[in-house]
């Protein structure tokens, strides 16, 4: 396959990971954190945010040094333009590589996408107010949801499906990881909170916005607490948003793009390993941002190496045209 076609495959599904996981943190904040309006300011409920999605600065340059407001981040994270992680961004990226691809997918999946992106240019032409955002970002994540069943339904099983898989995952698993950071160490306003009704809020808070919560529940029955939280968002084999669960369907979908023995076969061992050689008590014991840190570091070293053994004869060419 050639490394503009893979490059554009694993950019389109990471792109859409991407725009619908940011559509799902900012629904639940606006429809769950409400209920933390008495205990928390309003910066503290919107930072955490930007700090997932590693935007601080950005924001801060963007608005001008502008307190942190719910609509200053709303419209930051959906809609503008100088920000590539926004969902508008995110989804006219994914839309434009997939137009690169478009004989590689299914007619199904080019016109599953085409018609997010259309439909969300269109509701984002004008400001989007905080009432009418749930509905916008509900579009999106079922928009998203309809193009990866329709993938799995129609798309042929062969390289192309392999790195579609890695993009997907890939930025899930960093996605996932970087929400557990930021709970551990942001959204807890003080010490003295562990235990209480905010705490327990934030917690499932946090599960919500993965589409845990009721898998959660279903598991555990003593309740929300931090060190089964961990141990079913990082280690859990059954659930589609686990750190385990993205690392298996990474390792199978680079079994299928082939060269096991590359730089990337070597970065995913590394990952496996770091998680293979932990658990939660061990992780909370060596501590849990440490744990997720390197874990983070270790997805970074897995995307470069996966440019360097297969995007980067496509990066080069554009240099080139340059």
């Amino acid at each position: 396959m050639l490394s503009r076609i893979a490059d554009s495959l694993y950019w389109m599904s990471r792109y859409l990971e991407r725009a619908g996981n940011t559509a799902r943190l900012l629904e639940i904040n606006l429809l769950y954190l409400l209920e933390a309006e008495d205990a928390l300011p309003v910066s503290a409920q919107w930072k955490p945010l930007l700090s997932i999605s590693g935007s601080e600065e950005a924001f801060a340059q963007c608005s001008g040094g502008a307190e942190i407001s719910a609509n200053r981040v709303i419209q930051f994270m959906t809609q503008e333009r100088s920000n590539p992680n926004a969902i508008r961004s995110s989804l006219r990226l994914a839309r434009e590589n997939a137009r690169v691809v478009r004989d590689r997918i299914s007619k199904e999946m080019w016109e599953a996408m085409n018609e997010l992106w259309l439909q969300v240019d269109r509701q984002l032409a004008t400001p989007l107010p905080s009432e009418r955002a749930p509905a916008v970002y509900a579009d999106v994540r079922q928009g998203v949801a309809r193009f990866h069943g329709l993938t799995s339904n129609t798309m042929m099983r062969g390289e192309g499906w392999g790195f579609y898989l890695l993009g997907t995952f890939l930025e899930r698993a960093d996605m996932t990881a970087r929400i557990l950071d930021v709970k551990y160490h942001l959204l807890l306003p003080d010490v003295s909170m562990v235990g209480s009704a905010l705490d327990y809020y934030q917690w499932a808070a946090l599960l919500r916005s993965l589409s845990g919560f009721e898998a959660y529940r279903r598991k555990y029955h003593a309740g929300l607490r931090p060190l089964d939280v961990a141990e079913f968002v990082i280690f859990e084999p059954n659930f589609p948003r686990s750190l385990w669960f993205a690392l298996e369907r990474m390792e199978n979908a680079l079994q299928t793009v082939g060269n096991g023995e590359s730089d990337s076969g070597a970065s995913m061992r590394r990952l496996r390993e770091c998680l293979e050689h932990s658990s939660s008590e061990l992780v909370f014991k060596e501590g849990l941002h440490e744990f997720l840190e390197r874990f983070l570091v270790q997805i970074s070293e897995l995307h470069s190496a996966l440019t360097q053994d297969y995007f980067e004869a496509h990066l080069a060419d554009q240099s080139c045209a340059t």
